[in-house]
C-alpha cells in the first residue's frame, strides 16, 4: 500500500442523466483539485433509487457493463482528469440483471467490476425486484492499493468485508444509495450504518469508504453522511445528511500496517471452529 487521497461524491437525483453528468463533473473536479487521484461515486450514479418502488419501469434503467450510457461517461471522467474512478450502475447481463461496480484506470478503462451479493428485500428498499445477487469476491491492484468495491447493503454483513480483507483489500469502497426505515419513520439508522462499517474496519484492518446520496425520492430520504474511516475506526473524513458535495481524505499506509502489527486479526483467526456461520440455520 502507498499513501494515495481518495474523494468521496454525494448529491441529490437531478431529474435527468444530463443533470446528473454535470452535477458530476464539478464535484470530481473539485475532488481532483482538492488532491484526489482515486474518486468515488454513490450506488447506482447515474439513475434515480427506482427500487424505492416495485414498478417494473425500473427495468429502463439497465444497460450494457460495457459502452452503455453510465460506463462511457465513468471512462470519460477518468480519463479526463487521469484518476482510478470508482462508480455504479444497473446492468442486464446474459444472466440476468445486476447492481454493479466498476473501476475505472486513468486510461479510462475499466479495470475490474464487482456484482453486489446482498440485495434488500422490504418497503421502499424493493431490489430483489431487479436484482440478482453476485457470488465472487474480487479485489482489484489499481496501482498505490488494493481494493475491493461491494455495494450498499453488503455493509451490514461482517463475513463479507472479511472475505474481501482476506483477498488481499486495503481499502472496501461501497457505493451505497440508504436512508429512512418506512415501515418504523422513528428510527434513524445513520449511526447504525457507519458504527458496523468502521467495526469491519478494525477487525479487518482496513480503510473503509461508502459514498451516500440525498434527497428524497418518492417518500424515501437518503441521509448522505458519505464517509471514509482508518484501521482504528476512527472516521477521518465525513459529508453533511444533506449537502451536495465531496470529500477527501489520506489513507496513510504506516498507521494501516501499524495496526495490522498490533491487532494480526487475521492470522489468529480459528476458521476450523467457525462451521456454525456455514450451516445455513438461523
Amino acid at each position: 500500500m502507498q499513501a494515495v487521497r481518495v474523494g468521496l461524491v454525494q448529491l441529490a437525483w437531478a431529474g435527468s442523466r444530463d443533470a446528473m453528468k454535470a452535477q458530476y463533473r464539478e464535484l470530481v473536479a473539485g475532488a481532483v483539485g482538492a488532491g484526489a487521484s482515486i474518486v468515488c461515486l454513490p450506488e447506482l450514479s447515474l439513475s434515480p433509487y427506482f427500487p424505492v418502488t416495485r414498478d417494473q419501469a425500473g427495468f429502463e434503467w439497465a444497460e450494457p457493463l460495457r459502452g452503455g450510457v453510465s460506463e462511457s461517461f465513468f471512462s470519460e471522467l477518468a480519463q479526463q482528469h487521469s484518476i482510478t474512478l470508482f462508480g455504479s450502475l444497473f446492468i442486464k447481463a446474459d444472466d440476468g440483471y445486476f447492481n454493479v461496480a466498476t473501476i475505472h484506470n486513468p486510461q479510462g478503462e475499466m479495470s475490474g467490476f464487482t456484482r453486489k451479493i446482498h440485495i434488500p428485500s422490504g418497503e421502499g428498499y424493493n431490489e430483489t425486484d431487479f436484482f440478482a445477487g453476485g457470488i465472487e469476491y474480487p479485489v482489484y491492484d489499481i496501482g498505490p492499493l488494493t481494493v475491493a468495491t461491494p455495494t450498499c447493503y453488503d455493509q451490514w454483513f461482517p463475513e463479507l468485508a472479511r472475505i474481501y480483507s482476506l483477498n488481499g483489500a486495503e481499502f472496501i469502497f461501497y457505493p451505497t444509495a440508504i436512508g429512512a426505515e418506512p415501515t418504523d419513520p422513528n428510527i434513524d439508522t445513520m449511526e447504525s450504518w457507519q458504527t458496523v462499517m468502521r467495526g469491519h474496519a478494525v477487525a479487518n484492518g482496513v480503510y473503509i469508504g461508502a459514498a451516500n446520496r440525498i434527497g428524497e425520492e418518492n417518500s424515501l430520504r437518503f441521509y448522505g453522511s458519505s464517509f471514509v474511516c482508518d484501521p482504528m475506526g476512527r472516521i477521518i473524513a465525513q459529508a453533511g445528511r444533506e449537502t451536495s458535495e465531496f470529500i477527501t481524505a489520506d489513507l496513510d499506509p504506516q498507521l494501516f500496517e501499524h495496526w495490522r502489527r498490533l491487532f494480526p486479526l487475521l492470522r489468529q483467526r480459528k476458521p476450523d471452529t467457525y462451521q456454525r456461520i456455514l450451516d445455513g440455520q438461523q
